[in-house]
Formats: structure tokens, sequence, C-alpha cells
């Protein structure tokens, strides 16, 4: 298995008494998960790697079958453990998606070019990184950027995941847009 993997999802329990269960899309699509041959189990530290045996998909659930998981005993094992494949197996994006492991380790960068409150805005071009970018966490209004500041080493921010606080994300780059540093303070 190649070794940059990403969860597409995570087991939530049995199905039935044969070692099937169910799944959670960690994308909230379904459909690419019947591709599956191959994947790791992982929680923690603990690893493995199995084979897919079959996936049918019910109403925003995947129920799956891991090759020599054979009980509902065996699969609870299992319950709670995130599903790693290779970058290919995962949901395809779409213009403005980008997957959540590809946003860590980004810096987060300000050049003061779209904040009217700025008072000194460097020219085009000139930008400063503000932090790294060291998770992304769920909030109960969207996705939060968890920002690790350069000016601090303990000291960390959420930043909210959309428009009004984001630019450009050029994950090519490493770099993630701040639009206004007041969000940071």
């Amino acid at each position: 298995m190649e070794k940059a993997q990403l969860v597409v999802g995570v087991i939530r329990g049995t199905h039935g008494f044969s070692g099937e269960c169910k799944v959670e899309s960690t994308s909230g699509y379904y459909e690419h998960l019947l591709d599956l041959k191959e994947v790791t189990l992982q929680q923690g530290d603990i690893k493995r790697e199995i084979k897919v045996e079959s996936v049918s998909l019910g109403n925003n659930i995947a129920y799956v079958k891991f090759e020599g998981i054979n009980s509902d005993t065996e699969i609870l094992k299992y319950n709670r453990f995130e599903i790693l494949v290779p970058r290919k197996y995962c949901k395809p994006l779409k213009k403005d998606e980008w997957y959540i492991e590809d946003l860590r380790n980004c810096s987060l960068i300000y050049d003061g070019n779209n904040d009217p409150a700025t008072l000194i805005a460097p020219g085009k071009g000139e930008s400063r990184v503000l932090g790294k970018i060291t998770d992304v966490l769920e909030g109960g209004a969207g996705y939060l950027l968890e920002v690790s500041l350069s000016d601090s080493c303990d000291r960390k921010v959420l930043v909210p995941f959309n428009k009004e606080f984001i630019g450009k994300v050029d994950i090519k780059n490493g770099t993630v847009q701040l639009m206004h540093l007041w969000i940071l303070e």
C-alpha cells in the first residue's frame, strides 16, 4: 500500500452477525467507497492492513465486509477505527475543495491587500507567514483551522475556514491566505 493515505471513513458498529460493519464516510459521499479493495484500519498507533471483501451502500451509510473478519464480535474490536486509503480512492475533489490532510502544515500567510482595516499594507507579492496550520476541526457552523502562531511557541488560534476570513488556498506551495489580521486577536 502507498504511504500517503487519507481517511475516508470510520467504523461505526456491526451490521449483522457475519463480520460486516457500518462505515460512516468522512466526506459525506459514499459512492467512491464501492471501489475499495485494500485499506488500512487505524486507531492511534494501532494499524492493520486488510482486504475488503464487499461494500454495499445504504442510506448515508456503507456496509463493509473485511476479509478474515467473520463475526460481529471480531468486527467490534475495530469499532471507531479510521479507514485509510491511497488518495486515488478518495472522493474526487471539486473546485475550492481540499483534503484536510493537505491543509495541515500549510503556512497561514497575510499580505494586507484585501484588508481595508490594515494601516500598513505590504506591497503586492509581499506576504508574511503568521503560523502553521496544525489541524482542521469541525465547528458548529463549519470547519476551523487550528493555527500555531509563529510569534509564540505555544499560542494556537482557531480561524473559521470560510471565504470571509480565508482567501487563496495554494496547496502546491503550502500556503493559505488570511484576509483579516484581527481574527487572530
